[in-house]
């Protein structure tokens, strides 16, 4: 027996080290098919993109910013991820989500002026890639529930020929909550829900937050998860206006003695239940453990209509902070740094490059993107790339009020100006014209006057270029040099974050500046500086609506201002276009050698480091305390961007500076203590002059008119069209070449049209 035991021991010791030498022979075909895996490991790790977009919600209209709104869903999601405190979109909805699907800003798509009306005949520029399309590419299953308001003139323009492989929503910006007619006008409506490329016909009377919610739980239910990954952009068309909600969500906010607050507060709380709602459906059906959530408002809030930015200043379609600090957080398993406050510098058009890049996909064929991919600033809590944002350049937005054009001298000097006997003459607002030349006075590059979204737009990169030269005319070698380092223009950085230092208190620094000592200097060479720099000054204004008196009115008045202004101290800043205006105090600066490289009436915003700069009309800029209506709400065309004319009190002023960081509700304007940097900034907006396209601003095409397409916005014009090239300029919206004939006066008839108009207003609002 113990014989047959050993050789029964020596058998299977003879079997086991073959199988571990076959074992050990298959070692490399095994670490082939790791290899298999590996390589495919990737696309089944892809993160499941789930991007919530909310519509007008302001900066104090979410449960962590304001405990009076109920949002616990919110407030738990942002509490578990990163909230967003720096985060920038855009003041109205079209610029937004054209920058959001883009990646580039809005003076790269022609879109820079106002919203798409649901008549024009514009969209997304033919050319430009998409985020679908990149995710596409990447393998994912793309989906889009709820408001598009990217035009949709023809089908080339509807989501689905733009990247995503599904669409249900609705196409213009203002939708009716219950029976989804959008008007653009009054008397001009139409039935606005959409199902892929078709018209949803009969889903009246249900609430469209809800419907939208119902739509995305439907396709997590059907998708899934561990096939292909998934992008769903959920873009819910509240809280806009009008204010319809169910009456069950106003109950909570019963308190409230504004109505318009006490609607808008219930819709925020539909919102937060539809979140809720999709998140559950996130973990039921397995996509959370790999999923990202994204939540981001379009634009500030109207108080006119019951939103809030406090405290923040201004309102949506303005570009104060209360108009682009957006509310924003991202929430996923995936984060690094979970539970924390990000004040890093992002903007709505990082998220392009950051969701391709977290796909796995390929951004070296997006060319001319302005965004940066910011995921390791979200997750891992880095610093950001992004140190400074474009807010945008609108040559087309001018104010009524008369402006100037800012320079060297400050704002109090223009307000102090001696007063001629003759009335300046009133003058038409500028307004761009088929194939006029860009108001912009600086000597850049001609760019084509022709805009065609079919040609591809080559643009320097502001990321990586320096700054362009301007040809300029130097300022007088009798002007002493500053201490303060300036980077001459073609040297200066793409960024200003060395050299824009600020102040925590948000004053001036004058720390690492001083100026020179006084001493008496050549009258004669004194006077021929402030000629020729007058001469400069007229030849660069030329076509503006005002100038400003160049010289003085005798030899002997300016003997005496240069006599007395010798004499003055250090502190005071030297008036350089106007020689016979009396000084007024200011807090001590550099003596700079600035030069006018900015038409200051042109609507435009930036943000470099800790500094913002406004120029030209950035909106009414006031401050709306919660559940306060300045005045009676008008229709929401009315709304995203209204033209007031501005006090005569502050008709001149057109340059505002901000220390962001210090100041962050703007209440403290630094361009007069600060020129240095306003030329800075200044000469960075002439920059990003040079890579814009013309603004592309159709008028409305009757054509598009629902009554003739059974009652619904649809596509009106055929893809094999050129609609795009008919249009070689700007034009403004209902221009008619046709003159009106002049009514005889009648009181009663005044009194029937105010009444019919208010009927139609009436009937419009659905009240």
């Amino acid at each position: 027996m113990q014989a047959v035991a050993a050789v029964a021991l020596i058998v299977l010791s003879v079997f086991f080290s073959l199988d571990c030498l076959s074992a050990h022979r298959s070692k490399p075909i095994q670490s082939d098919r790791n290899i298999e895996n590996d390589e495919t490991k990737p696309k089944k790790n892809q993160p499941h993109i789930i991007f919530i977009l909310i519509d007008d919600q302001g900066f104090n209209d979410i449960g962590y910013h304001n405990p009076t709104i109920k949002t616990p869903t919110l407030d738990k999601l942002a509490a578990e991820g990163v909230i967003l405190e720096n985060y920038y979109v855009q003041p109205i909805c079209t610029p937004s989500r054209s920058q959001l699907i883009t990646g580039r800003y809005q003076i790269h798509t022609g879109l820079q002026h106002s919203i798409i009306r649901p008549s024009q005949p514009s969209c997304l520029p033919s050319h430009m890639d998409t985020l679908p399309e990149r995710l596409r590419e990447a393998g994912y299953t793309t989906h889009m529930v709820g408001k598009w308001h990217l035009g949709f003139y023809r089908k080339g323009c509807l989501p689905t020929r733009k990247g995503f492989d599904s669409f249900f929503g609705s196409l213009t910006g203002s939708v009716d909550y219950y029976s989804y007619g959008s008007c653009d006008g009054p008397g001009l409506c139409g039935y606005d829900l959409h199902d892929d490329e078709g018209v949803a016909w009969g889903q009246e009377g249900k609430y469209s937050t809800t419907l939208f919610t119902q739509r995305a739980r439907k396709i997590l239910e059907s998708h899934n998860p561990t096939d292909r990954p998934l992008f769903l952009l959920l873009s819910l068309q509240a809280v806009h206006t009008p204010l319809q909600t169910p009456k069950s969500y106003i109950y909570p906010y019963r308190d409230m003695a504004n109505i318009a607050r006490r609607k808008f507060a219930a819709m925020v709380s539909t919102v937060d239940e539809a979140v809720r709602n999709v998140t559950y459906a996130l973990r039921k059906y397995g996509y959370y453990r790999n999923s990202i959530i994204i939540y981001s408002t379009d634009n500030g809030a109207q108080p006119f209509t019951g939103g809030s930015n406090w405290p923040l200043r201004g309102r949506k379609g303005t570009y104060w902070e209360g108009g682009m600090r957006g509310v924003a957080f991202v929430h996923s398993p995936l984060l690094k740094r979970r539970r924390r406050v990000s004040k890093a510098l992002l903007h709505i058009t990082d998220w392009f490059p950051t969701l391709v890049g977290l796909a796995g996909g390929n951004t070296s064929q997006s060319h001319g993107l302005d965004g940066f991919d910011v995921w390791p600033t979200i997750s891992e809590g880095k610093e950001s790339p992004r140190h400074e944002i474009l807010h945008n350049i609108d040559p087309l937005h001018k104010p009524l009020a008369q402006t100037m054009n800012w320079d060297v001298s400050t704002e109090e000097e223009s307000v102090n100006k001696p007063k001629g006997p003759k009335k300046p003459k009133k003058k038409k607002i500028l307004r761009q014209k088929p194939k006029q030349k860009s108001a912009f006075k600086v000597k850049t590059p001609k760019l084509p006057q022709t805009f065609s979204h079919h040609a591809a737009k080559t643009k320097p990169n502001p990321k990586s270029k320096p700054f362009p030269k301007l040809k300029l005319k130097p300022l007088p070698k009798s002007k002493p040099k500053p201490k303060t380092k300036v980077y001459p223009q073609s040297q200066r950085p793409s960024h200003y974050s060395p050299h824009l230092e600020s102040q925590s208190s948000g004053a001036p620094s004058v720390s690492g500046t001083s100026r020179p000592k006084s001493h008496p200097q050549n009258k004669s060479l004194k006077s021929k500086s402030l000629k020729s720099k007058s001469r400069r000054y007229i030849s660069h204004n030329h076509n503006l609506s005002r100038t400003r008196p160049s010289q003085p009115k005798s030899k002997m008045k300016l003997k005496v201002h240069l006599k007395s202004k010798s004499r003055r101290t250090l502190s005071q800043h030297q008036n350089m276009s106007q020689p016979g205006t009396p000084q007024q105090k200011s807090h001590p600066m550099p003596q700079l050698n600035l030069q006018p490289v900015w038409d200051a009436s042109v609507q435009a915003a930036i943000r470099v480091g800790d500094w913002k700069l406004l120029t030209g009309d950035p909106g009414h800029g006031d401050w709306v305390p919660p559940q306060v209506l300045p005045s009676l709400p008008g229709r929401w065309w009315n709304l995203e961007r209204a033209i007031l004319p501005l006090p005569k009190s502050s008709k001149l002023k057109n340059v505002w500076l901000f220390n962001i960081t210090a100041d962050p509700c703007e209440r403290q304007d630094l361009a007069d203590q600060r020129p240095d940097v306003v030329q800075q900034l200044m000469a960075r907006l002439a920059y990003y002059n040079q890579t814009a396209v013309p603004v592309y601003f159709p008028p409305d095409d009757p054509r598009a008119d629902p009554s003739q397409h059974s009652g619904a916005w649809v596509p009106w014009v055929d893809d094999g069209e050129d609609e795009e090239g008919k249009y070689h300029g700007v034009y403004k919206k209902g221009k008619s070449g046709k003159k009106k004939k002049k009514k005889p006066k009648c009181p009663l008839c005044k009194l029937q049209s105010f009444f019919l108009k208010l009927n139609t207003r009436m009937m419009s609002n659905r009240i």
